[in-house]
């Protein structure tokens, strides 16, 4: 598999291409076996998709669009994910390992008991989403992603690495964070610093820490 390196990261993505593969298309995901392996699946309109206690192995999904989305034990193996609009998902346990999602949008989505490895978020929209006890396992890249008025509860995102991404008035709550790499994104706006101990950020990232807790705690600054 192609190895994506964003500063000190190197991710595992799906090579898709690579000689030999043949992905067969499919018109659906459900499967009464459980699974969907060497797929190819996508250009879909659809009202709902509700997957539980499955699973999808190396394949690729493009242009998939619904308007209702619950996932419940759900996993994803070596997929790419491109161009896709699940709305307001609700996405509760699962695991994803060498997973590459781009261009695409989760955004109002509930995220809760995920657990990542191998996996990049590239160009992708989670805004107002709420993530509740993420945990990173392996090497995870959000890279030029918009997180407006997210949410992080109870997550492990300890390593992670945030790239380019749009941060205003998200909220890091309680939960783990030793050694995520905030470096190079506008902290100016996040919510919930106090709760950020241990990451990593660049030297002039420190006034826009001091900027949020500022407007975090409301502070008026004046001469009189």
């Amino acid at each position: 598999m192609p190895d994506r390196t964003f500063g000190s990261i190197t991710v595992a993505t799906p090579d898709l291409d690579e000689p030999g593969m043949y992905l067969s298309r499919v018109d659906t995901l459900d499967s009464p076996r459980g699974s969907v392996q060497d797929f190819t699946y996508g250009d879909a309109d659809l009202r709902s998709l509700d997957l539980a206690q499955a699973q999808l192995i190396t394949g690729r999904i493009t242009g998939l669009h619904a308007k209702r989305v619950e996932f419940e034990a759900f996993t994803l193996h070596g997929v790419e994910i491109s161009g896709c609009d699940l709305g307001s998902a609700r996405w509760k346990d699962g695991k994803l390992t060498r997973v590459h999602v781009q261009d695409s949008k989760l955004m109002g989505a509930a995220l809760d008991g995920l657990v990542l490895d191998d996996v990049l978020f590239e160009k992708c929209r989670f805004d107002y989403a709420t993530f509740e006890k993420i945990r990173v396992t392996g090497p995870v890249v959000f890279d030029g992603c918009s997180f407006t008025e997210a949410t992080f509860t109870d997550c492990d995102l300890s390593d992670a690495l945030f790239a380019d991404c749009a941060l205003r008035l998200a909220e890091f709550g309680t939960g783990r964070y030793r050694g995520t790499d905030l470096r190079g994104n506008d902290l100016s706006a996040v919510r919930g610093v106090s709760n950020l101990a241990k990451i990593r950020i660049d030297p002039g990232q420190q006034i826009q820490l001091a900027e949020a807790i500022v407007n975090e705690l409301d502070i008026t600054i004046g001469d009189d």
